[in-house]
């Protein structure tokens, strides 16, 4: 039976839209329109419980999952949201025991959800040029308990000569311009290793589209995902007017080898054959 401690991490719940994730402190309260919550009160008590506050309004002690840390975390920019995340992790088959390459930290969201994924013996290597984003990346990834199974790291891998990372099982890439980091990406990759990118339009996506085929990239896909909610209630259930809709577009691909800059003849009907399919597929998605 899992009690709450002091610096325990607890989601005060009152409804879908009314929810706190805190850090139990004995000495705090947290100061709410439907009253005061002492954090003392949940001390000892088991998650589930419900504590009752000074406006006689319940409130459940939810103990958080890697989804509530995403999103309560600070932003600092755009985060990736766990329906882009889920999709990410089931289409590049991230699991326990993978390195990961991300560039672009960004508020570290992405960061901690695949990092909770591949704990305990994989790892995932980050990395980013903006000082202020990667405090606060620092910061959320040690809130969501994943500091340890992560590496933070400053470097422009634009413009890098060095690679700080090889034979990388997926890379995920959050740049306004991915196709500049392709070839120091392919470099870190395994091969067939797997690539994501953000993309906020698709103009982006139209121009890494090009650079992985000239990358020597396969199985490339792009996809956009809207999530919507349903008022479930007897009688009158419903879709909601609230929901998560266009938050990104997603990039795909697996590494590959094109057979380019072979002499021979057959060699080169299997580039051609190659770059055919690939585009063939490109158009498709």
């Amino acid at each position: 039976m899992a009690k709450i401690k002091q610096n325990s991490y607890v989601l005060f719940y009152f409804n879908h839209s009314k929810k706190w994730l805190v850090k139990i402190s004995k000495n705090d309260s947290l100061h709410t329109h439907i009253g005061v919550i002492k954090h003392a009160d949940a001390i000892g008590k088991e998650y589930g419980s419900r504590l009752v506050t000074n406006k006689d309004k319940y409130v459940y002690l939810i103990e958080p999952t890697m989804y509530d840390y995403v999103m309560k975390i600070q932003h600092g920019t755009q985060i990736v949201y766990p329906k882009d995340i889920g999709y990410i992790i089931a289409r590049a088959g991230i699991g326990s025991g993978q390195k990961i390459l991300e560039i672009g930290t960004g508020s570290g969201s992405l960061t901690s959800f695949i990092a909770s994924v591949v704990k305990p013996r994989g790892h995932v290597y980050t990395f980013d040029v903006d000082d202020n984003f990667m405090k606060i990346a620092e910061k959320n990834i040690k809130k969501a308990g994943m500091s340890k199974y992560v590496t933070q790291q400053k470097m422009d891998l634009k413009t890098s000569k060095k690679l700080p990372v090889e034979e990388a099982d997926v890379a995920l890439i959050d740049l306004g311009d991915p196709w500049t980091v392709l070839p120091q990406v392919r470099k870190m990759l395994k091969g067939s290793g797997a690539i994501f990118a953000i993309c906020p339009t698709m103009n982006q996506l139209e121009k890494l589209t090009i650079a992985l085929v000239e990358n020597e990239f396969t199985d490339i896909e792009s996809t956009e995902h809207i999530i919507r909610t349903i008022e479930a209630r007897e009688g009158k259930t419903r879709h909601s007017f609230q929901g998560i809709g266009h938050t990104t577009y997603l990039c795909y691909a697996r590494k590959a080898f094109f057979g380019r800059g072979s002499k021979k003849k057959s060699d080169s009907f299997v580039e051609s054959e190659t770059i055919t399919d690939v585009e063939s597929d490109t158009e498709s998605t």
